[in-house]
């Protein structure tokens, strides 16, 4: 499962212009013990992995059948089917791991569904913290005055931070949960203390967790048809403006653009990519990892209007698993960089790259290695 709520996986890539068909959803078995007239959602590539968005509730019939009607643009999705929340979605027999649902549109008319367990019925244990002694959490509530929420912030310290009076660089990460810590992270964590902590060069890491059901909005600068407003305008603002003079006055960093990066995947891909465009001389470097561009496609016309301001480094990745426009979209947006701006860029294809933290986490040491050459 791909967990809206940490790390949305946006795979259907298509723009809303394009012809749509229309495909139903039954559910021919549920399992017995189904609390009878609970409500069911579909939650995928389609709404932003959002499990319990009520435009994509199932109906029932007369006899009590479920169904939903699906109107889309011609592409892949993956979804899967949930009682209202991740701690509700499916499961095989016995609680075992349910891998997405694929649907490829156009195709059937009628799509069966059989849900075999929901995972509510199996409690999952806890597990063990994976993050390493060099990982901390600032706050738990830490204030983000743009948009009046607060959010855990975490940050990593270099092995050798407490023995030296250096300065360090500056990486600041989106989807927190995911990037320290195992027991935090849906399905994955990037691993990106263990990795640091095998480098020579070493540097500071600020992991930012993402807003829960306001992850698509905060992360798009954009209003969206399907997701409605963009707030990565404020977002970003907090980072630059409220977030980094924190950091540099609480700890030992090399406060400029070049020792300054950002970097995300999916939708953190896409707002960092747009944080580099927005504040060129805040952030001398980005990782656009899996940029889920066909949500915020304007993000080309800024690159156009933007990117002659911006002189750094960007590092560009994509999988040929993601979906039809994952690797055309990202080389694009390598190309307009190149033509407009006097940054360094590099873009890395993998063909049989899945939209994964394990993906990441495995292309990760590639991309420390690169945005850290002077």
């Amino acid at each position: 499962m791909l967990k809206s709520i940490l790390v949305v996986s946006v795979l259907s890539f298509v723009l809303p212009a394009m012809s749509q068909t229309t495909v139903r959803l039954e559910i021919k078995s549920l399992p017995e013990y189904h609390p009878s007239g609970s409500d069911i959602y579909a939650a995928g590539s389609f709404n932003g992995w959002n499990p319990q968005d009520n435009n994509f509730r199932f109906q029932r019939t007369a006899t009590g059948d479920y169904y939903l009607d699906l109107k889309l643009a011609d592409g892949k999705y993956e979804y899967k089917i949930t009682r209202g929340g991740w701690d509700k979605g499916e499961s095989k027999k016995g609680g075992g791991f349910v891998e997405n649902r694929v649907l490829i549109m156009p195709g059937t008319a009628t799509v069966q569904l059989n849900i075999e367990d929901w995972s509510d019925r199996f409690p999952s244990k806890p597990r063990t913290s994976t993050a390493g002694k060099n990982v901390h959490i600032i706050d738990t509530a830490f204030v983000i005055p743009q948009l009046q929420r607060v959010r855990r912030i975490w940050i990593y310290l270099p092995d050798v931070y407490d023995g030296s009076r250096d300065q360090y660089p500056v990486l600041y990460m989106h989807d927190g949960q995911n990037v320290f810590d195992d027991a935090t992270s849906f399905s994955g964590e990037w691993g990106v203390d263990e990795c640091i902590d095998s480098m020579k060069k070493k540097c500071i890491v600020v992991a930012i967790d993402n807003g829960g059901m306001k992850r698509i909005n905060e992360y798009c600068p954009y209003d969206m048809e399907r997701f409605g407003k963009g707030e990565g305008d404020q977002y970003v603002d907090f980072i630059a403006k409220t977030l980094k003079p924190f950091i540099d006055n609480n700890y030992r960093t090399k406060k400029n653009k070049d020792n300054t990066f950002i970097a995300g995947s999916s939708m953190g891909g896409i707002i960092s990519m747009y944080a580099i465009l927005k504040y060129p001389d805040v952030f001398g470097g980005a990782g656009v990892f899996s940029p889920a561009f066909w949500v915020g496609p304007k993000i080309f016309d800024d690159i156009k209007a933007k990117g002659s301001k911006v002189n750094g480094r960007i590092y560009f990745y994509a999988g040929g698993q993601e979906g039809e426009t994952m690797v055309p979209d990202t080389k694009k947006a390598n190309d307009l960089m190149r033509q407009v701006s006097k940054s360094k860029t590099t873009t890395v294809i993998r063909d049989g790259g899945k939209h994964n933290e394990q993906r990441w986490r495995a292309e990760f040491p590639a991309f420390y290695e690169w945005i850290m050459k002077q």
